[in-house]
C-alpha cells in the first residue's frame, strides 16, 4: 500500500482461497474492517482468526456466487451499513475439460460463466454505482492472463475471465469521472491449492503473498490494468502478432495430455 491511501473498510470476495486469504492477511491491521466472503466456512474462519490476531475487525459471510440476486442484495446491505471503501472481488473457478472430452461440459460453462464473469460485474456494477453517487471509492476484479489466450482445453475459463477483463475496463471508463478508480488484475499462476491442480506446466508461478502485495499496490496506484508477472505482458502481445495458423499450433500444444 502507498502511504497516501490506506482504506478502512474493504471487501474481499473468495478470501477462503489461497489469493484471498492472502489479500486478507495483508489489508489486516487495526483500523480496518475486513468483510470476508468465501465458500469453505472453516478456511474462511480460519482467515478471520488471523486478522483479528493481527488488530483488524474481521466480518465473514458464506455465499454461494451463484445466486447472483443474493449476492448483489448482501453487497448493498453491507454498503448501507457502513460504506466499504475497496472491493476486491477475487473469487473464481478454474476448471478444464474433462479428460477425454472433445468440448467443456454445458454445465461447466454455466458455472464458470456465472462464477467467473457474472457474480462479479454484477457486483462490481452495484457498488460502483453506489461509489460513483459518493464521489469516491476504489474496485479490484481478479481476472487471469488466460483471458488474452483461447485455450482450447479452458474455453469457459478463458473466455469467462476476457468477458470480465473487457467489463472492466468498460466500468472503468464509466465511472473514472465521479471518483471511482477500477483496476483489473491478471495474474498467470499463483501457487495456491486450486491452481496446483490444474494439470501442466506452471511456469512463473507466483507466491499468493507476493500476488496480493502486488495487488494492493496496483489498487493503492489506482492502474488501470495489471499483469503479473510481467513476462505475461510479453505473452499477451506474441499472442497478437503471430500468425493466425502459428498461434493456433501453439495454442494447441498446451492442451494437457488426455488420460
Amino acid at each position: 500500500m502507498t502511504r497516501h491511501y490506506s482504506p478502512r473498510r474493504i471487501l474481499i470476495t473468495g478470501a477462503s482461497g489461497g489469493l484471498g486469504s492472502a489479500l486478507a492477511r495483508f489489508y489486516a491491521r487495526p483500523g480496518v474492517a475486513l468483510i470476508l466472503w468465501g465458500r469453505d466456512k472453516a478456511r474462511l474462519a480460519a482467515v478471520a482468526e488471523d486478522c483479528r490476531a493481527a488488530g483488524a475487525i474481521a466480518e465473514t459471510h458464506s455465499l454461494d456466487l451463484r445466486d447472483v440476486t443474493g449476492a448483489v442484495a448482501a453487497l448493498l446491505a453491507e454498503d448501507e451499513s457502513l460504506p466499504l471503501e475497496l472491493a476486491l472481488f477475487v473469487s473464481g473457478v478454474g476448471d478444464i475439460r474433462a479428460a477425454g472430452d472433445n468440448v467443456e461440459d454445458p454445465e461447466l460453462v454455466a458455472r464458470l460463466g456465472t462464477i467467473n464473469f457474472v457474480a462479479p460485474a454484477a457486483l462490481a456494477a452495484a457498488l460502483a454505482a453506489r461509489m460513483a453517487a459518493r464521489g469516491e471509492g476504489r474496485i479490484v476484479l481478479v481476472g487471469s492472463a488466460a483471458a488474452f489466450h483461447a485455450l482450447p482445453f479452458a474455453a469457459a475459463y478463458s473466455g469467462s475471465k476476457a468477458g470480465l477483463a473487457r467489463f472492466a475496463d468498460a466500468l472503468r471508463l464509466g465511472v473514472r469521472e465521479h471518483g471511482v478508480k477500477v483496476t483489473l488484475v491478471s495474474p498467470g499462476f499463483i501457487d495456491t491449492p486450486a491452481g496446483r491442480q490444474v494439470p501442466g506446466p506452471k511456469p512463473l508461478m507466483l507466491a499468493p503473498q507476493a500476488a496480493a502485495a502486488c495487488i494492493a499496490g496496483a489498487a493503492a496506484r489506482g492502474r488501470a490494468h495489471a499483469i503479473m508477472p510481467w513476462p505475461f505482458s510479453a505473452l499477451r502481445l506474441l499472442d497478437r502478432l503471430l500468425p493466425a495458423s502459428w498461434r493456433d499450433r501453439l495454442l494447441l500444444s498446451l492442451t494437457p495430455p488426455q488420460h
